[in-house]
């Protein structure tokens, strides 16, 4: 079972909410206008524009939060910085607190 990011390009926002993966997926999908597809496989995700999505990593082991959404892009690192950056935008207004993005990867 994979415990990272599925694309070539993250950034990471982190939450501190005690949430489950599949309501986190679900909160991300309706503030991004979006759906949870692949629901029911172990690789989730929520489209968040052509080339970009987010997914859910939950602590494991029953650790307290944080849990990580990352938001992945095959296309570029901008590209996934750009809908980190909208993601959190539209998370705070549903009353998430998000932390700032960190620990990129391409």
């Amino acid at each position: 079972m994979r415990d990272t990011a599925g694309g070539p390009y993250v950034v990471t926002l982190v939450v501190d909410l005690p949430i489950t993966k599949l309501d986190a997926l679900e909160v991300i999908a309706f503030v991004s206008d979006g759906v949870v597809e692949h629901a029911g496989t172990a690789y989730p995700r929520v489209g968040l524009a052509p080339g970009a999505w987010a997914e859910v990593q939950i602590p494991r082991f029953a650790d307290p939060p944080p849990l990580a959404v990352d938001v992945c892009s095959d296309a570029s690192l901008a590209l996934a910085h750009e809908q980190a950056a909208l993601l959190s935008a539209a998370l705070h207004r549903v009353g998430w607190r998000v932390r700032p993005p960190r620990g990129t990867r391409e």
